[in-house]
């Protein structure tokens, strides 16, 4: 693999995008898969040695399509199930959603049949990169099982949640790259890969880490490239005005207002061939109603 390096004159494309994020790590490719298998290796304190990137919907033809429908929902190698994803704005209720999410993951699973039982569940991991303060510590990560609180005994489930919370990662960054552990460096260059003040700490941290030097050999083919730039760019737009505008009917307090710009939105995301479930996100709509607009 040749040396990954980023300079000055580079223009980086935020990875923390949530179509950007997408873009690099779900490519058909050794760079982008290399990067996945490490990235979700450092977060979940595993050494993974196979990971596929599994579809929510039916599988998309374009690579257009792939950064809107695809969530990165993975299978592992023993068959363990997880889904990482970047969260921007994280919701009021994000850590409902996040256990809601990894008990969906977790009861999809089929186990019906005469040689099956719940002994063949797997372990299912929901990974969320949040570039807001979730909780109200100086933690960078946090992992979430069930447990007796009470009694300090863990249950010895199958559902993990993993939170990283970007916006912690500034304290971090004053460490020696040697001293960082693998998540906090995969942290840290998320947090200031875009950030030209920071290129010669970003550089020590893609030389010392393999997968964040193929990441970063992705990143820079997609910024590098105006026609994929201009698109992703173009949907980031569109996600940041679709937002501005459910923001704005709510502030003004008016009730029909607030209802006819949640389904402008929904017709708007449709027509960018957003998918249900993140047209269901960003609006709150049912999905019956959707599908009727």
């Amino acid at each position: 693999m040749q040396k990954i390096t980023f300079t000055y004159e580079d223009d980086i494309i935020n990875p923390c995008w949530d179509n950007v994020f997408k873009s690099v790590f779900t490519r058909d490719t050794l760079p982008s898969r290399g990067a996945l298998r490490w990235l979700l290796s450092a977060y979940m304190a595993l050494q993974l040695e196979l990971v596929t990137v599994t579809a929510n919907e039916p599988p998309p033809t374009s690579l257009r399509d792939r950064q809107i429908r695809f969530d990165i929902s993975v299978k592992l190698t023993d068959g363990q199930l997880g889904n990482v994803e970047m969260t921007t704005n994280p919701d009021t209720y994000e850590a409902r959603r996040l256990e809601f999410h990894v008990c969906k993951l977790f009861t999809t699973q089929d186990i019906r049949g005469e040689d099956k039982s719940y002994k063949d569940l797997k372990n299912t991991y929901q990974i969320s990169l949040l570039n807001k303060h979730l909780f109200d510590d100086e933690e960078l990560i946090h992992r979430f099982e069930y447990y007796d609180k009470e009694h300090n005994l863990s249950l010895g489930g199958k559902t993990t949640i993993i939170t990283v919370e970007l916006s912690k990662a500034d304290r971090i960054a004053l460490k020696p790259v040697v001293e960082m552990s693998s998540a906090e460096r995969w942290s840290v260059f998320f947090r200031y890969v875009t950030d030209r003040g920071k290129r010669e700490l970003i550089n020590e941290i893609v030389e010392y880490e393999e997968g964040i030097a193929m990441a970063s050999e992705v990143l820079l083919t997609v910024s590098r490239d105006e026609a994929e730039r201009a698109v992703l760019d173009h949907e980031y737009k569109n996600a940041l005005d679709m937002q501005s505008l459910l923001v704005g009917a709510k502030r003004e307090g008016l009730a029909e207002g607030y209802g006819q710009a949640r389904e402008e939105t929904a017709r708007k995301m449709k027509a960018d061939r957003f998918s249900l479930k993140k047209i269901q996100e960003y609006t709150g709509l049912s999905l019956t109603d959707i599908e009727q607009l």
